[in-house]
């Protein structure tokens, strides 16, 4: 008997070890299902823009004249630096000026004194009249030459005046608040701008600029025309985008439409306002601005990040009520808030896609979605 439990034993082991090793191989197949970020989309109230090229361009500049003669002795300032207005730019050689001016006082002086004499000798004779101790004939020479005194003290004091004007002349300033360009002339050169003023700088507001766009005649009623023009406050502060970002955002205030449309290239010029942040902007820059032409109050909007692109256009990955991949071409609108982007097609609201690891999934693929808060 007791030789009989021995195979009972055997076997009974061999199938424990047949079961355990069956088990370990059922488990080692079980396909690895990964768990994969998903989101549903975000339905929201969005602005619609259409987006075009366009040009900054200065609001102000003035030319800094030369009025008088001479060599230029001293700059006062940094070509590309900010300056105020009245601040000294140049100083221009003043000798011959302060010498007129010096003269025209003196011709004033005497002027002065003329008059005094012949306003006394007026005086006198209008009262040796009164005893006959002269004629009317005297009374009346004395007057005019009175009158003619008179005269000559306005005409000096104008002189004057022409003179102290010229001599200030010689110290030109900054006709307004702005950031100068190089000088044209440099310290040493003779300046002639007594007979026709000459340019010696340019000064340039870069505290606003006009931007200048350019929109199809075809779309100006669908775009501008039927919300009322600039006046509307929807074409209040329209972003503007750079070719390359800066460390400030811009947006723009519609001002301005033209009146006729360009015959030569179809289209209708707008301008808008931009203000400058640090000077970030420069005269001349070109730049993308966001018309907005309405509203779209359920918008479908996804994560930017989890669009790809291939041979057929924008593509995204939706997830199955069985939790299976499925690749869908999409068509997009614009970027919203930065991170997201109008849906116009291939998505509807509830639908699951996938937000990260793109490159690690596939279509029919299964996952286990983890859907993002």
């Amino acid at each position: 008997m007791k030789n009989l439990y021995i195979p009972a034993i055997v076997c009974l082991t061999l199938c424990s070890v047949v079961m355990t090793a069956c088990h370990k191989k059922e488990k080692a197949e079980a396909p690895y299902i990964p768990e994969i970020s998903v989101a549903v989309p975000v339905i929201d109230s969005v602005v619609l823009y259409k987006t075009y090229p366009g040009t900054l361009s200065t609001t102000s500049s003035a030319k800094v004249m030369a009025r008088v003669n001479g060599l230029l002795e001293k700059k006062h300032f940094q070509d590309g630096s900010r300056v105020r207005a009245g601040q000294p730019l140049y100083t221009i050689e003043s000798s011959r000026y302060r010498d007129l001016v010096h003269q025209a006082e003196a011709t004033l002086a005497s002027a002065r004194s003329q008059y005094d004499y012949a306003s006394r000798q007026y005086a006198a004779m209008t009262k040796a009249l009164q005893s006959d101790a002269v004629s009317q004939m005297d009374v009346a020479q004395a007057k005019n030459s009175m009158e003619s005194a008179q005269a000559a003290i306005k005409s000096a004091e104008a002189a004057l005046n022409t003179a102290r004007t010229n001599l200030g002349y010689c110290t030109v300033t900054a006709p307004t608040d702005g950031w100068v360009t190089d000088g044209v002339y440099s310290v040493g050169n003779y300046v002639n701008g007594e007979g026709a003023p000459v340019q010696v700088t340019t000064i340039v507001n870069n505290d606003a600029f006009n931007l200048r766009f350019n929109i199809e005649d075809s779309q100006y009623e669908n775009m501008v025309g039927r919300n009322g023009g600039p006046s509307n406050p929807l074409y209040r502060a329209m972003p503007v985008h750079f070719s390359e970002p800066l460390p400030h955002d811009y947006t723009a205030n519609l001002l301005y439409e033209s009146p006729s449309i360009d015959p030569s290239t179809g289209t209708l010029l707008l301008k808008a306002r931009v203000h400058n942040i640090d000077n970030e902007l420069k005269n001349g820059m070109y730049v993308t601005v966001s018309l907005p032409y309405g509203v779209n109050p359920k918008a479908i909007l996804i994560n930017d990040a989890s669009i790809g692109t291939d041979q057929l256009g924008k593509y995204i990955y939706l997830v199955n009520d069985s939790n299976r991949v499925v690749l869908q071409h999409i068509e997009v609108g614009e970027v919203y808030h930065d991170s997201l982007r109008i849906v116009e097609k291939g998505i509807e609201p509830g639908q699951r896609y996938v937000t990260k690891a793109l490159l690690s999934v596939r279509t029919g693929m299964e996952i286990k979605p983890v859907l993002e808060k």
